[in-house]
């Protein structure tokens, strides 16, 4: 054989070899990721001949299944739309899931180990059971009320979040986030339609599509206070110490002010007064005082700077991500502090940024003593025989401070607004504390408003944690609508309404 033709014979082996290679990679390594691919339409038809689970809270379907004519057996709907979408998500048809659709897939489509029992009796039976069913720790009148305050609030605010906890357990009791946007047109089974509908959302300015409940990260301004507070505590202070303050303080080349002139013009005042008036050079000052680290490591304590925690199922760890709260570095160059940060990071201001989750995981906190107790949204899963599967057991995430400063803390929360800032949280027949917050947040814009807080039932238990967050609140005091609906929502949770 001549030496071009013994050439061709290796390349064509080659070939052959490469091809046979490609066959097995396929056949071996690539056909499980193919045949579970979203774009595979035999795939998908499959997959809609078994009924989804339903996602339901207090005996309410969320998410449920509607039969069709077409070649998609099933017709996921949410019956009550904008509501819940932030926490729900949604389940398309050619494009991954999203909330608590994604996070609990494998039950919900019956595909769950939990579910194998289910599968395996089907295989004699005939039957076509479905996949389970996820029970959610909404309280539905809390979650509506929340809704409705929130998108027809008094000061015409068209973006913010509310979320509410209960302290001892973490269960979540509401979560809302506006804009928010309906689900139901982006699970159509006209896939150019959804697709069309999906778009729409994704260019929309105002980004209905992001749970700013858990994905927002805004400065909380004087929220920011309580974790200040908390480390002055863990260091010898008293809720009777003074601490200085005044009508002016400079340092570092940042200027600190009072909101108003009549708040603690003298030269010093207590730290429980402080709270309670909300004294910016006061906090300014103890902030500085107390130095970098300690702000820092008191404000990582109650879980700034954590990125792992997702809110859903306690069992699996899975749910909704949650974006981590930041202090920023409050450091120059060489590292060394940045005073000037520092005094204006002591007010919740400068770089600091947190998600309303994280403010209602501070107020959870010292509502129950000191213990931060793992927030989730899944309470149980139920079997397609809504058989009880799994329930939620309450777990303790971290306890950032001791008893003593919680009782503290909430005694000078409890004072602001009694007697300061926050006195439109007030909720008739209950102790409520909180705090207030107001956050510059650019130039020419309106701030934020903010108010995290508790409320304690008559026979002393804590019943609802909350934050509230309103975006560019126009006509100044902008923490005082996040307040009033804050109150509501409480209300709402402890089961005594709220409209």
């Amino acid at each position: 054989m001549n030496a071009p033709l013994r050439r061709s014979g290796v390349v064509i082996l080659v070939l052959f070899g490469l091809l046979f290679a490609n066959l097995n990679w396929v056949q071996f390594y690539k056909a499980d990721e193919y045949r579970t691919h979203d774009f595979n339409s035999r795939v998908v038809v499959a997959e809609y001949e078994t009924p989804r689970g339903v996602i339901e809270a207090g005996g309410q379907a969320l998410a449920q299944n509607k039969t069709t004519d077409d070649e998609l057996k099933y017709l996921r709907t949410y019956p009550e739309g904008k509501i819940y979408a932030p926490v729900i998500g949604y389940k398309p048809v050619i494009i991954g899931a999203t909330g608590i659709e994604a996070s609990e897939n494998d039950f919900l489509s019956g595909a769950s180990d939990k579910l194998f029992a289910d599968r395996l009796s089907s295989m004699f039976t005939g039957d076509n059971p479905g996949g389970g069913n996820v029970v959610l720790s909404l309280n539905t009148k809390a979650q509506e009320v929340a809704w409705k305050q929130m998108t027809d609030n008094q000061r015409g605010v068209t973006k913010g979040a509310a979320v509410a906890i209960d302290p001892g357990t973490g269960a979540i009791q509401a979560m809302v986030s506006m804009p928010s946007y309906d689900p139901n047109p982006l699970v159509s089974h006209d896939t150019e339609a959804a697709s069309k509908a999906y778009n729409a959302l994704v260019k929309d300015k105002d980004e209905p599509l992001i749970n700013r409940a858990v994905g927002a990260t805004l400065p909380p301004g004087s929220v920011f206070k309580v974790i200040v507070s908390a480390a002055a505590l863990q260091n010898g202070y008293k809720t009777s110490t003074e601490i200085e303050a005044g009508s002016v303080y400079r340092e570092g080349g940042a200027t600190i002010r009072n909101s108003e002139e009549e708040v603690c013009p003298g030269s010093q005042v207590t730290l429980k007064e402080a709270l309670t008036e909300s004294c910016n050079t006061g906090f300014a000052r103890l902030g500085v005082a107390l130095g970098a680290d300690k702000v820092k490591d008191t404000a990582k304590a109650f879980g700034f700077e954590d990125d792992t925690i997702k809110v859903g199922d306690l069992d699996s760890k899975s749910g909704l991500s949650v974006a981590a709260s930041r202090t920023g570095e409050i450091a120059n160059p060489d590292g060394t502090t940045d005073t000037a940060a520092l005094a204006q990071s002591s007010l919740g201001q400068r770089d600091v940024r947190m998600t309303p989750l994280q403010g209602a995981l501070m107020a959870a906190t010292v509502a129950n003593g000191g213990r931060q107790m793992r927030p989730y949204l899944v309470q149980k899963l139920l079997g397609p025989d809504r058989r009880t599967i799994y329930t939620a057991e309450a777990e303790k995430l971290r306890e950032p401070i001791t008893s003593g400063v919680a009782d503290d803390l909430r005694d000078m929360m409890v004072s602001v607004v009694e007697n300061g800032t926050g006195k439109r949280a007030r909720i008739e027949g209950f102790t409520v504390g909180g705090k207030t917050g107001t956050a510059q947040n650019a130039e020419g814009a309106n701030p934020h408003g903010w108010f995290i807080g508790f409320a304690f039932d008559e026979s002393g238990k804590a019943v609802s944690a909350v934050c509230v967050m309103l975006e560019n609140v126009p006509g100044g005091h902008a923490s005082a609508e996040a307040a009033r609906i804050a109150g509501l929502i409480m209300k709402a949770a402890a089961g005594r309404g709220g409209d």
